[in-house]
């Protein structure tokens, strides 16, 4: 049975560039698009048999109705194709409160063919599919879900995570025992799973979150783990069986993104035997360049020296960072460098002037228009934090946030 595997196509996202005048969307959404496109034509023209979509359709719970008619375009082509499509709910499908629908709930409530849309955690079996395996399904599951606000009080956030993947355990164990060991097993679930490597999503989580062990997964009935929700493509379980993959996210977010191959999977499965290769888009290209402290003597021409040909940057999404004393803002010529990137997609300058030991917010970004996790990125850059003591503190200042939020 051949299958395709992807996830994370946060189809929405349109932080960098402009309108397209022809259709009135983003440019950059018609990236994400024309990536989705690309893995539907795939799974169109190659006959697979099987597509599982592991989570996060958009970048938040309240997309707008222009961009869900285009996800449901191409989620409708695989439907009128004849391939059976699972839907994973993720944790940007869904909403705050259980009694909400989440955004792919739509399918469910219309019947679409051949989709099947999973929001709990769930056997899916070879009579429902219409195929040969079973899915087991792990949805983005809340601590609303399984535990009460009751249940919760007195207990850590440690105990609350090691209560809920505990329940989490014991529900997809149970579903295990009732498997055919005949058939070929999927497990999909839309989560952290420890040993993993996080992108830069891990900056934008919606919410505290569980980490399922890998041991759950490497169950010797399961045939192949198709994960969603860590954009960073990588096997966990690599030459081993069965494959543990995050396919990653469909294109580039952001620049935290900039060098990692963006894709999806295609593979075979059998009982007991998964082959698979991941598939690379042919994506907008990201480039960050950083020049730190250039000579004083020749300041400008310095910067220019270094920077890369125009050419080799045309039509890519690019971020200049800029690091130097304070006191020679007067030698910096900012057209000059704009000029050379004017055939980037979108081009970011950032100047980090250093004056002192300390560097007030104000020099470089307008404050008020900062969320809370971008200024305390800005301090730590300020008081000179290293890069990897910066991201401790960003998860962990997250989790705070997400504390807060679920208190209020």
């Amino acid at each position: 049975m051949r299958f395709l595997h992807f996830a994370d196509a946060h189809i929405d996202m349109a932080n960098y560039g402009r309108l397209d005048p022809a259709t009135g969307l983003p440019l950059r959404i018609l990236d994400f698009l024309k990536a989705l496109d690309e893995i539907v034509e795939t799974a169109v023209t190659e006959k697979v048999d099987l597509v599982i979509f592991a989570g996060d359709a958009y970048k938040d719970r309240n997309p707008q109705p222009t961009y869900q008619r285009e996800w449901e375009k191409r989620i409708m082509r695989l439907s009128q194709a004849g391939i059976p499509t699972l839907l994973l709910v993720g944790n940007h499908d869904v909403g705050r409160a259980a009694s909400r629908a989440h955004t792919l709930e739509e399918f469910r409530t219309l019947q679409v063919p051949h989709v099947f849309v999973a929001d709990r955690i769930q056997l899916w079996t070879a009579a429902q599919l219409g195929l040969p395996v079973q899915i087991l399904a792990i949805p983005w599951v809340s601590r609303s879900v399984l535990m009460t606000r009751d249940e919760t009080v007195g207990l850590s956030l440690s105990d609350i995570d090691s209560t809920i993947h505990d329940l989490i355990s014991q529900q997809v164990q149970r579903l295990l025992d009732q498997t055919d060991p005949a058939l070929p097993l999927i497990i999909t679930a839309h989560a952290s799973v420890d040993g993993a490597t996080y992108g830069s999503e891990r900056m934008v989580m919606l919410g505290h979150e569980v980490i399922l062990s890998q041991s759950l997964l490497r169950d010797p009935r399961v045939d192949y783990v198709a994960l969603g929700h860590i954009h960073k493509h990588q096997d966990l379980n690599p030459k081993q069986h069965p494959p543990i993959v995050y396919p990653g996210s469909i294109e580039r977010i952001d620049f935290g993104e900039a060098k990692e191959r963006k894709g999806f999977v295609l593979g075979e499965l059998e009982r007991g035997r998964a082959d698979w290769r991941f598939v690379p888009l042919n994506t907008r290209r990201f480039f960050d360049y950083r020049i730190d402290t250039p000579d004083q003597e020749g300041f400008m021409s310095d910067i220019v020296r270094q920077l890369p040909d125009p050419d080799a940057v045309a039509g890519a999404i690019c971020r200049l960072q800029l690091v130097y004393p304070i006191e020679w803002e007067p030698q910096l010529d900012e057209a000059a460098i704009l000029r050379h990137f004017e055939q980037a997609f979108s081009f970011q300058l950032q100047k980090h002037r250093v004056s002192e030991k300390r560097a007030r917010l104000g020099d470089t970004v307008a404050v008020e228009q900062l969320a809370p996790l971008e200024l305390l990125e800005r301090y730590w850059l300020s008081i000179e934090v290293g890069e990897e003591e910066t991201a401790v503190l960003q998860s962990m200042a997250q989790e705070i946030f997400a504390q807060l939020e679920n208190a209020e």
